[in-house]
C-alpha cells in the first residue's frame, strides 16, 4: 500500500506522546503510540512508562480497552519499532498480534540488536502489514524527529557510548566566568530553567571536581518537574571531592570516576553513599573514553556535561562532544575564563568544525545548539 495517502497526524500525535516519556522512561527509549480504528477514530494513546513498566503500545491498547472498544483491525502508529524480545516486560509484538491489529506504521527501526528488524518481521509473520513512516507525507521529518528524540538511545546502541551534550552559559565575547571564577549568573532565569529541562533529558549530569570545590553545585533538576533525578557524575582523578558537597545529597545518586585509589578519601566518600570507579589513563587522569563506555553499560543514553573550562577542554580535545548547548547572554565580560581550554592551534584549519542546529531566543538570551560538522 502507498502510505503517501495516509494522514500523518496520528504519527505527529504519537511523537507528542513520546515527549511525555522524557525524564520517565530512562534507560528505555521514549516512545509514543496512537491507535486508529477502522472508521478513522483515534481511540488509543500511550507512551513509555518507567523502566520495567508498560511500553507505549501496551499503554495504547489499554486505553482502547478502557473505552470498552477493541483494537481488532485497527492501525497502530508508533514512533519506534515494537520490541520482539522478553526483557522486563513481554514483547509488544505479542500484544499487538493478540489484539488483532491490521497494520503497524513505525517511524524508525529500533537500533537495539535484540530488536533491529525482528519486531517488524514478527508482525509480518503474523499477517500484520508493517510500513515505515518514511513512505508517508512528511515521512523524512517524522523519521528524523523520532530518531532525534532518542538520539542518546541510538548512540548507546550503535556506538556503545552516550550522546555527550556539553552545556555552558557564556557572554557575547565567549566568557563563562570572571577571572576570579564568579559565574552566577551570566544568563537569565529563563535560560536557567531551560537548562534544567535539558538536564531532565539526561540519564546523567557530569561535572569536574574543580567545579564541585568552587561552586558546590547540586546539579539536580529543580526548575522543571521530573519523575526522576539524573545520576550525578564527578570526574575527580585524586578523590578531592569534599564529603560535605551538595552534589552528594539525596535525592538521586552520585558516581565518582577517579584515577588514584586514595583509601582515606574513598572511605569518607563511601560514607556519603557515593559510588567510586577507577578509570585511570596513562597520564594518571581519568580516561574519559573508558568512562563513557562504562556509563553506556550502566544504561546512560544522554550525558549532560556542565563543567569548567579545563574539563570542557579535555572533552573537546578528545573529540568526545557530540553537541554543544550554549546559552549566550547579551553582555561583555572581557578578561575571564573561556568555554574550553585546549590548544593552542597552529592553523585555523585545525579548529574543530561545527554546524549550527538551531538558534533560539530564550528570554533575553540566545540558545545555540551546534554539533561537529561530521555528525548529522
Amino acid at each position: 500500500m502507498n502510505l503517501s495517502t495516509f494522514d500523518p497526524s496520528p504519527m505527529h500525535e504519537a511523537l507528542g506522546l513520546a515527549h511525555q516519556a522524557i525524564g520517565l522512561s530512562e534507560p528505555n527509549p521514549r516512545v509514543g503510540c496512537v491507535i486508529v480504528a477502522r472508521d478513522g477514530r483515534v481511540f488509543g494513546r500511550g507512551h513509555s512508562q518507567q523502566a520495567g513498566g508498560p511500553h507505549a503500545e501496551v499503554m495504547a491498547l489499554r486505553d482502547v480497552q478502557a473505552r470498552g472498544d477493541s483494537a481488532l483491525g485497527a492501525s497502530v502508529f508508533v514512533t519506534l519499532e515494537p520490541c520482539s524480545h522478553h526483557g522486563r516486560t513481554p514483547p509488544c509484538c505479542e500484544a499487538l498480534i493478540e489484539a488483532g491489529v491490521a497494520r503497524v506504521v513505525m517511524a524508525v527501526q529500533d537500533p537495539n540488536p535484540q530488536v533491529a528488524g525482528q519486531g517488524a518481521a514478527c508482525l509480518r509473520a503474523a499477517g500484520i502489514a508493517v510500513d515505515m513512516a518514511a513512505d508517508m507525507a512528511d515521512g523524512k521529518a517524522l523519521t528524523d524527529a523520532a530518531r532525534e528524540l532518542n538520539i542518546g538511545f541510538f548512540s548507546r546502541m550503535q556506538r556503545a557510548r552516550p550522546w555527550v551534550r556539553l552545556k555552558a552559559a557564556v557572554s557575547l565575547d565567549g566568557r563563562t566566568a570572571l577571572d576570579n571564577g564568579v559565574s552566577q549568573w551570566i544568563t537569565g532565569a529563563a535560560a536557567r530553567a531551560d537548562g534544567h529541562a535539558w538536564r531532565k533529558r539526561a540519564g546523567a549530569v557530569l561535572t569536574g571536581v574543580g567545579t564541585v570545590i568552587e561552586d558546590n553545585p547540586r546539579l539536580d533538576v529543580r526548575l522543571v518537574e521530573t519523575a526522576h533525578q539524573p545520576l550525578r557524575v564527578i570526574v575527580d582523578s585524586r578523590l578531592q571531592t569534599p564529603p560535605a558537597s551538595r552534589i552528594l545529597d539525596a535525592p538521586g545518586s552520585a558516581l565518582i570516576y577517579a584515577a588514584s585509589p586514595d583509601e582515606r578519601r574513598r572511605l569518607a566518600l563511601l560514607e556519603r553513599d557515593a559510588e567510586i570507579e577507577l578509570r585511570p589513563d596513562a597520564a594518571g587522569k581519568v580516561d574519559l573514553a573508558a568512562m563513557l563506555r562504562d556509563l553506556a553499560q550502566r544504561g546512560i543514553n544522554e550525558l549532560h556535561v556542565e563543567a569548567g573550562h579545563k574539563l570542557n577542554g579535555s572533552f573537546v580535545r578528545a573529540g568526545l562532544v557530540d553537541e554543544f548547548l550554549i546559552y549566550m547572554a547579551p553582555k561583555l565580560i572581557g578578561t575571564g575564563r573561556e568555554l574550553a581550554a585546549f590548544g593552542p592551534l597552529e592553523r585555523l584549519e585545525d579548529a574543530p568544525a561545527l554546524r549550527f542546529v538551531s538558534v533560539t531566543s530564550i528570554g533575553p538570551d540566545l540558545r545555540l545548539i551546534a554539533r561537529p560538522a561530521t555528525i548529522r
